[in-house]
């Protein structure tokens, strides 16, 4: 193939080039501070690696070759400098961009010095440019990053430029995972319910709203071995047996709301007859073979009569070839909505009504997205229902290394979440940054950032027996807390990373925002390479990786002390000191020890209102409220647990905490154990794979019988997504004034954020969820306090059902196989039925509906005009809130449900929707006039200018209290300016771009903080607002500042990174702030009004 390249002159720059590859064209872009090159190849943007002689480090231009064929890339060993083999692993891969990108232009040879002399540069805020190889979105981020591209579209045109220029440069993927809710919790394709009041109902409707009791069997579900029926709170029903040929997987009910289908009365889950996977241990071989024997047969009591096998009923493209080739499961047959049949046979009815209602809500929304897709290239959209996107990067959207054109690069990325980080664990590098960043990144601006100080985190000794992944990452997440590493790198080194699954460590690098580093990086090792086996991918791209890695020293053997890089500052861990843990009950670096739990919320009851405080008066701790649920009383007390949620990426990607929480389901249910009925008990996977292995290892059933089943594939309860409470439970908490508990396996349990009646929320492992469940209580001590009492009379502690580490392992090796990951992934991005039959236009300028509510142009560019504004004062602002430490995106723009007393509620109410259709903030993120008036709509937000908790101010002039949303329309139809005083950690919690936008909408120009979270600060900036600091020392209440003042801030026109600006108060006191514009480029975005504002002006 030939090809011309013809120069050409820009408005903006010095140089560009178009390309031409015989019939192909391509197009080079340009703008200030970033040379971009793109290619247009079959509708696909591919970057350009190693075009021209511009680049001064051509020299390092090699090749190696991996099975036979040959490969190009940029050797840094070439380099010849002794420094490099300093380098940390991951300050190497900043190299490596900038080597490669190195055009003196974009990147200056200059820069490339700089990263080589990481040592001395660290701590001198030295900036040096980064280009991601990829953008990674949800959908609560990405919704809004497709609209705000649609409107820069409309500016563009407006402005007389070509819309089209607006356009993903960098490859971006899309998953979305965020909007399902678990509205339906537990199996409801079930037998009648009987709690010994004699009464149940079979209605959908009665169905729909409550969830069922532990234990509870569906008649497809033989019954499970050791368990009385008389001892049982669950009347179990017989087996069905019915000769009636299945011809169809969907579910056909009777009048008695029993299904009277074949395949819903006879077919079974029957996978380990051969396999033997629940065979763990030779004290339990008769155990084993009991259960298996009553899996396969009638109930207990009944002849032992063998029960039919029937084979996998999958429709066509389904993977019955691989249900039936894998070892010990020549029967599997289908699950509910498996994601590896596409069709719906027997079992739980949570995950089918959660997504039906998911779509009914966000149509509009999805539609849009498909829109999205389909208008702009290089996006690709992994359809709703597939899983959480942390945990499909992982097991499928990673490259490691990237190939393009034979040239051969580092993966690495941003993401629109702040758990993005989680990839870390698989060494490739990337971190979260708000949405506005990450869509310059996709038009193709470098990221400018400081060159950060990188802690090495060694990790040595065995992780005791007892002891999980999870309370490894917990230990980690408080010690780091307390060590400051927020801005900085962390880098784990040591002989116990080598101990450490792959799953392990992407669990320790996806908590890396909750102990506030950038990244948590783990450099790759034979480990990496084994999971990329595992995971299915293709063994030549194996191949190329492992030979790039060691060809540019950037694969490391954690055994070997001489590989370990120079550090900034190194810690460490001992694994043998770590114990099962939680964390909470409001932040995810509170750790507590699970010997400690009782003793420790008790303390919280008394301590004063806080981080580890209710303050619940001594009279008032007793406090029990009596209710009714199904027919039968119960009473709810302090510390009661009302949602258990096997949730999250953090841990679902791990399959020893997920069989290790499966396994220990299996021995509480052998043991008699149960869960109260009213607790709402969920699993809600990352991927279809758990799902799989999970039914191949025969823990399904268990964990079903506790109520355990999966509601969905997404972020759910982690996110807040958690559903409503029955409503005796919602009325006792209410009438008690209760502090009740969520125990998730999260990574997130910011006040408010998981139910707004669950005031203490802990952050565990999946197997301390199981455990707190069947407990019922957080106020316990495991060691002293039995969880129940056995068929046979005798206590059943924790450390009874506990499963140890070699037998979580064995049953791993058995069921983790690549073909599953194949056939899961396989077929990923072809969505489902839902998906497929959404039409969407083809226009490349969206045709906005002016009556939607979800989707809406926003007003960022309305009055743009083509040149830049420049530099804006503020003059005479009030403070719209003064608030204390730690304020979360949380508290600035929840992402849950809307309450019924909200502006939001009310607007909508205006636009004829009930409440029932409100939906949640984080789905109705595409529609700035429900995001304004949801900011800073947290229910828990501690406001120093209103008179209680809650999304409430003070309007300065009149002294009214009313909505913050109210007050901030009020300020603007005076005229008048405003501004937020804030303490610590300003912005903490999850990158969310309506934190920053939020603000904007309401008419705030600065904040003044003791302290930022790096993403949200640089949210700030790229919104035009003013992130401001007090200089050290300097407090709201020590410069005697209420916020009922006037402030008026001067910026220079000259203004510079780092330099300190003025603060005139209305009482006569002036104090010095730090401007916190931390690069040249940000100054230049606060000029022209913000990053998107500056990216349409270079587009003209």
């Amino acid at each position: 193939m030939t090809s011309t390249i013809t120069p050409c002159t820009c408005s903006s720059m010095a140089y560009g080039y178009y390309i031409y590859y015989d019939d192909f064209a391509s197009t080079l872009y340009s703008v200030h501070y970033h040379f971009i090159f793109q290619i247009k190849y079959n509708e696909q943007f591919l970057p350009l690696i190693g075009l021209g002689d511009n680049n001064p480090y051509k020299k390092c231009e090699d090749s190696l070759t991996s099975n036979g064929k040959d490969y190009k890339f940029f050797n840094l060993t070439k380099l010849s400098d002794d420094r490099y083999d300093k380098l940390p692993y991951s300050v190497r891969v900043l190299l490596e961009s900038a080597v490669r990108n190195c055009d003196n232009f974009l990147v200056k040879e200059d820069d490339v010095k700089k990263i080589l002399d990481w040592e001395k540069n660290q701590s001198n805020s030295t900036e040096v440019p980064f280009k991601p190889s990829r953008v990674i979105l949800q959908d609560f981020t990405g919704v809004p990053a497709v609209v705000d591209f649609a409107a820069m579209r409309d500016a563009v045109k407006r402005l007389g430029g070509d819309p089209e220029k607006i356009n993903p440069i960098c490859p971006a993927d899309l998953v979305i995972d965020h909007s399902v809710q678990v509205d339906v919790a537990r199996s409801l394709l079930n037998s009648t319910r009987n709690h010994g009041s004699g009464q149940s109902s079979n209605s959908l409707q009665h169905r729909a709203k409550n969830y069922s009791a532990p234990g509870r069997q569906s008649p497809n579900r033989p019954r499970l071995s050791n368990i009385d029926p008389t001892q049982s709170p669950i009347r179990l029903r017989p087996q069905y047996k019915s000769n009636r040929k299945y011809t169809s997987p969907l579910c056909e009910r009777s009048d008695s709301g029993e299904c009277e289908r074949q395949s819903c009365k006879d077919l079974i889950t029957q996978s380990h007859s051969d396999s033997s996977l629940l065979r763990l241990t030779a004290n339990n071989l008769e155990n084993t073979q009991n259960t298996r024997d009553n899996i396969r047969h009638s109930p207990k009591g009944s002849p032992n009569r063998q029960r039919p096998r029937t084979p996998c009923k999958g429709a066509a493209g389904c993977c019955r070839e691989l249900c039936c080739r894998m070892p010990g499961n020549e029967n599997k047959v289908c699950d509910p909505l498996c994601p590896f049949h596409k069709e719906r046979s027997v079992g739980a009815d949570a995950l089918k009504q959660n997504q039906d209602m998911e779509f009914e809500r966000n149509k509009e929304r999805f539609n849009f997205l498909k829109w999205g897709a389909k208008a702009f290239k290089n996006m690709l959209i992994v359809p709703p229902g597939s899983g959480i996107v942390h945990q499909v990067n992982l097991e499928y959207l990673a490259r490691l290394v990237f190939c393009e054109d034979d040239w051969l690069y580092p993966d690495s990325l941003v993401g629109t979440d702040s758990h993005t980080t989680m990839i870390n664990g698989l060494g490739v590098v990337g971190w979260g940054v708000g949405g506005i960043e990450a869509e310059a990144v996709m038009l193709g601006q470098a990221i400018s950032m400081v060159l950060p100080e990188v802690i090495g985190y060694r990790i040595h000794g065995n992780l005791d027996p007892m002891s999980t992944s999870t309370d490894v990452v917990l230990t980690i997440t408080k010690h780091l807390r307390q060590i400051g590493v927020v801005g900085k790198f962390v880098e784990f080194f040591g002989p116990g990373v080598a101990a450490l699954s792959l799953a392990d460590r992407a669990t320790i690098s996806n908590m890396c925002p909750e102990y506030g580093a950038t990244v948590g990086y783990f450099p790759p090792d034979t480990a990496t390479i084994s999971y990329l086996n595992q995971t299915g991918r293709d063994s030549e791209k194996v191949a190329y990786i492992e030979a790039y890695l060691k060809a540019n020293r950037m694969f490391r053997d954690y055994t070997n002390s001489g590989e370990d890089p120079v550090f900034s500052k190194v810690v460490e861990l001992d694994l043998s000191s770590v114990v099962p843990c939680c964390s909470g009950p409001k932040r995810p670096h509170d750790k507590v020890p699970v010997s400690e739990m009782m003793s420790d919320f008790n303390s919280c009851l008394n301590n004063k209102i806080g981080f580890k405080g209710f303050a619940i008066p001594s009279d008032k701790q007793s406090t029990r409220v009596p209710f009714v649920y199904e027919g039968q009383e119960y009473t709810l007390t302090h510390g009661d647990v009302v949602i258990a949620a096997i949730t999250s990426c953090t841990n679902t990607s791990n399959p020893s905490v997920m069989l290790g929480a499966g396994l220990m389901a299996k021995n509480a249910v052998e043991k008699g154990l149960g869960v109260k009925p009213y607790i709402k008990t969920s699993l809600s996977p990352g991927s279809g794979v758990v799902t799989y292995y999970l039914n191949e290892s025969g823990v399904t059933p268990f964990m079903e019988k506790l109520g355990f089943d999966i509601v969905g594939y997404g972020c759910m309860t982690c996110i807040g997504n958690s559903g409503p409470l029955p409503d005796p439970i919602s009325e006792a908490i209410e009438k008690g004034d209760l502090v009740t508990c969520g125990v998730l396996s999260g990574n997130r349990n910011f006040e408010g954020r998981i139910h707004p009646l669950t005031r203490a929320n802990y952050l565990a492992s999946p197997l301390l969820v199981v455990a707190y469940a069947l407990a019922g209580t957080v106020s316990i001590d495991f060691e002293k306090t039995p969880l129940g009492e056995g068929p046979d009379g005798k206590p059943v502690f924790l450390r009874d059902i506990w499963p140890i580490r070699e037998q979580i392992q064995d049953v791993e090796k058995r069921v983790i196989v690549p073909a599953l990951y194949n056939k899961v992934y396989g077929s990923i991005t072809a969505g489902n039925e839902k998906w497929n039959s959404l039409a969407v236009p083809s226009s490349q300028l969206y045709p906005w509906d002016i009556s939607s509510t979800y989707i809406k142009s926003p007003p960022f560019f309305d009055n743009m005009t083509k040149d830049a504004p420049g530099f804006r004062q503020v003059e005479n602002a009030y403070a719209l809130l003064n608030l204390g430490d730690s304020v979360t995106t949380d508290h600035i723009s929840p992402a849950g449900s809307i309450a019924r007393t909200s502006p939001a509620a009310r607007y909508l109410a205006s636009k004829g929707l009930t409440p029932k259709d409100f939906n949640s903030y984080g789905a109705r993120r595409g529609n700035d006039d429900i995001m304004a008036r949801g900011t800073f709509a947290n229910i828990r937000l501690v406001n120093k200018l209103a008179s209680k908790s809650g999304p409430k101010t003070t309007h300065v002039p009149s002294g009214d209290e009313m909505d913050v949303f109210d007050a901030a329309e009020r300020y603007k139809s005076e005229d008048n300016q405003v501004i937020i005083l804030a303490g610590k950690e300003y912005g903490s919690g999850s990158s969310r771009d309506w934190a920053a936008k939020g603000p904007f909408l309401q008419g705030v120009r600065a904040v003044i903080a003791e302290s930022y979270e790096r993403i949200h600060r640089s949210n700030l900036v790229g919104m035009g607002l003013i992130p401001l600091q007090y200089q050290s020392g300097d407090t709201a209440e020590s410069l005697g500042l209420t916020g009922k003042e006037q402030f008026s801030i001067h910026i220079p026109k000259d203004l510079t990174t780092g330099q300190l600006v003025t603060v005139k108060v209305s009482s006569g006191k002036e104090f010095q702030v730090l401007a916190r514009f931390d690069t040249e480029v940000e100054l230049e975005y606060f000029r022209n009004g913000g990053i998107l504002n500056y990216m349409i002006r270079k587009m003209l």
